[in-house]
């Protein structure tokens, strides 16, 4: 697939431009991952501000998938008529605002809202930020998704570290929210003339259109089924070792920082491990690693095996996703655009809908057989490993 080699407005050259667009996309996909980690990190104390049931948190939390359904599709769209550049610093000032909105709700209903605004300004962010990067991608000419998203888990695990210093140290909520955001967005600010200037449909013309295929299904309920998971531990991981476990509200949030670190040092390593060990197996292990380990963690119930168990998942999970946006990217040969769009929508609509079915089931139940789930799921991965080896649909 061959584009213009106009990167950006500022006048550099090419090999500027581009190694400028890397670090600049990096940035989105790490401030992407901090601003959810911080609210991930303080949910036990939302929780106990808001007195919330198991059910009920999980129902405020379910704000997040409804503002990303909505958001997501018409984000793929915006994505393709507007430029994945504009959408994705705008979107980047977005979540960075909207992350204070929890810490100011005052019930259940004020902090659904809250979250719905949230999850709306992550879901335009994902899309376009993986569309910058799979535009790099394409004119770099080699594989470099799995380190973007290895920024993605550095941006989470920091803001899951940095959130379980300041719970301990017993700063409010509020003001940790406030202040990340200020800084957050001053980022986003900053970062945005490196983006890439994507090409748009001439004139006249739709853009390119997505056919429903057996590959899109299959890439889907993977992406879905695997980020699922990874949004039930970002979630559930700090009330599961404070309630279940006994943990104070510092080491509450070490279990997403674990998992977190797992996932970016894997990834950091998934574009050579892809060459090496091949893309289906890649994730079959993987997957199969994630369901091990989680099953450890909640048969033994100690925080050693917890820990463990989580870093477990974030290994096995770490290039399953990167592997299927990737593929995504292939479906058309036009365009990866659109089969990107899809893909990333169908995981990341997983990814904020499994918090609160953990959170139903929980309260139903128990949240370790809840947390279950994420097991049933690594496996349901593992069997649809194949469709990552998918080709251009018009080869």
């Amino acid at each position: 697939m061959s584009h213009p080699a106009t990167l950006s407005a500022i006048d550099v050259s090419p090999t500027r431009a581009i190694r400028a667009a890397r670090i600049a996309i990096g940035g989105l996909f790490f401030l992407c991952g901090l601003a959810f980690a911080s609210w991930a990190s303080r949910i036990p104390q939302v929780q106990e501000a808001l007195a919330l049931s198991p059910a009920a948190l999980g129902a405020a939390i379910a704000g997040l998938g409804a503002g990303s359904f909505v958001a997501m599709p018409v984000s793929g769209w915006l994505t393709i008529r507007a430029g994945s550049r504009r959408v994705a610093s705008s979107a980047a000032i977005a979540t960075s605002a909207s992350l204070i909105l929890p810490a100011l709700a005052w019930d259940v209903v004020t902090l659904a809202g809250a979250l719905t605004v949230f999850g709306a300004a992550i879901g335009v962010l994902d899309v376009a930020m993986n569309a910058q990067a799979v535009e790099l991608e394409h004119r770099v000419g080699r594989p470099i998704m799995s380190r973007f998203h290895a920024l993605f888990s550095a941006g989470g695990m920091t803001g899951a570290a940095l959130g379980g210093v300041i719970a301990s140290w017993h700063v409010p909520v509020t003001t940790h929210f406030m202040v990340a955001a200020l800084v957050l967005m001053a980022t986003a600010a900053a970062l945005r003339p490196a983006l890439i200037e994507a090409p748009r449909p001439e004139p006249g013309h739709g853009g390119p259109r997505l056919r429903l295929s057996r590959a899109l299904v299959g890439l889907s309920v993977l992406a879905a089924c695997v980020m699922l998971g990874e949004g039930a531990i970002a979630d559930w991981t700090p009330i599961y070792l404070a309630t279940v476990i006994g943990t104070g509200p510092g080491l509450a949030a070490s279990g997403y920082a674990v998992f977190s670190a797992a996932m970016m040092v894997c990834r950091l390593a998934g574009d050579r491990l892809t060459e090496r060990v091949g893309r289906v197996r890649l994730v079959r292990l993987g997957t199969l690693l994630a369901a091990a380990g989680m099953s450890v963690a909640l048969l033994l119930g100690t925080l050693p095996a917890a820990l463990a168990g989580f870093a477990c998942v974030g290994a096995g999970f770490s290039v399953a996703v990167p592997l299927v946006f990737s593929a995504a990217g292939r479906l058309d040969s036009r365009s990866a655009g659109p089969g990107l769009a899809a893909v990333t929508t169908a995981g990341y609509l997983g990814f904020l809908a499994g918090p609160p079915v953990i959170g139903f089931v929980a309260e139903a139940f128990t949240l370790p057989l809840a947390l279950a789930l994420i097991v049933v799921l690594a496996l349901v991965g593992a069997a649809l490993a194949g469709f990552v080896s998918v080709s251009d649909s018009s080869s």
